[in-house]
């Protein structure tokens, strides 16, 4: 592993970057603000290609928006009404997306500076401490994310948190890719697989309400291999509403997905879909525990993101899967329950394996 002083935060404390490879060939770059990756990089018979969408400075990483290559938390995604309720208790959260919570609001954990606690050739682990009351969520919480490189060229993503307080918590990974390269320009052309039969419902905020969408005939279903392109315009009221793929899947649970091989910590984990670059030249298949996975078609990105080389990141530029609970599940309660009781160890992993 290598790892270098990459400049230093406002209050003085040292930025990183840090290098990590597969004897397969994959190599990522990660930085500890925000335990963001900046670059990964995949082989192919043309050369290697940087998928990840990214920025080429840490003063941009201070300042990421759109959440580029981040762990997002507590709560990825949306919460109604910007509060929930646990314990008895209501808390109040930031209402920074139509009334709604999005991502955590504000104090991002992507622009905060993490801990690097462990570290090897393949693989680093970063630490930050939530304190009670951080993004207006109960509980001091402590959270380690590890990033494994394997000999087959996966990338693997581990979670453990612990709390002092019961707390609602959901993470995701928030990486935007282009399998074509960071620098190529529209993404749509990707072909996609998802494992899922079903939606979440989502109103015109993206808000589920316990509803779920039957996916038969419709322009979401991804159950067979499609170009993305193909039906994100498409005249659907979800799609208008998302302003191209902004959805929650509820992922297929079947023995035929299991992947055994991914299991952490006795979650059981299965193949949620599979990405291929337009040139089928580089593949990525995603595999998790977590019951559902958003597709994001990058509907907010516009030419004013000015990414690594001095790319402006437009419209579409990319796509993100990000494995999760359910948008809005804490306020759900048909849904999966993303809550960590006091004191447990709360585990979770996310796989995207490369070829």
């Amino acid at each position: 592993m290598d790892r270098n002083i990459w400049g230093k935060s406002d209050n003085g404390q040292e930025v990183y970057r840090v290098t990590i490879k597969s004897v397969g060939g994959v190599s990522a770059v990660l930085t500890n603000i925000g335990a963001t990756i900046t670059e990964l990089w995949v082989p192919c018979d043309d050369g290697n290609r940087d998928i990840m969408l990214g920025y080429g400075s840490p003063e941009e990483y201070f300042h990421n928006g759109p959440n580029l290559g981040a762990p997002v938390g507590r709560y990825a995604n949306r919460i109604a009404g910007a509060e929930f309720s646990i314990g008895g208790n209501t808390y109040h959260l930031d209402a920074n997306n139509n009334g709604n919570c999005l991502h955590s609001g504000g104090n991002s954990w992507c622009r905060q500076v993490w801990d690097i606690t462990e570290e090897s050739d393949d693989s680093v682990t970063f630490h930050l401490f939530s304190p009670d009351g951080d993004q207006h969520f109960p509980g001091n919480l402590d959270l380690w994310i590890t990033y494994s490189l394997t000999s087959d060229n996966a990338l693997v993503i581990d979670y453990h948190a612990k709390c002092d307080k019961d707390t609602a918590y959901a993470p995701t990974q928030h990486s935007y890719f282009n399998l074509m390269g960071h620098n190529a320009g529209d993404a749509m052309g990707t072909f996609l697989e998802i494992y899922a039969d079903r939606l979440t419902y989502a109103d015109e905020f993206n808000i589920p309400d316990g509803r779920y969408i039957d996916l038969t005939g419709s322009p979401l279903d991804f159950r067979q291999e499609h170009a993305i392109s193909e039906r994100i315009d498409a005249d659907d009221e979800q799609l208008r509403f998302g302003g191209g793929y902004d959805h929650n899947y509820v992922l297929n649970k079947d023995a035929s997905l299991r992947a055994p091989e991914y299991d952490f910590h006795g979650n059981e984990s299965y193949h949620a879909g599979r990405a291929v670059s337009p040139d089928r030249k580089v593949t990525m298949d995603v595999y998790t525990d977590l019951p559902g996975m958003q597709l994001y078609t990058a509907n907010g990105l516009n030419d004013s993101e000015i990414g690594k080389d001095g790319k402006p990141y437009g419209r579409r530029f990319a796509f993100c899967l990000e494995t999760q609970y359910y948008p809005n599940a804490i306020n759900v309660p048909e849904f999966p329950q993303p809550v960590i009781r006091a004191g447990e160890d709360n585990y979770t992993r996310t796989v995207y394996k490369f070829s």
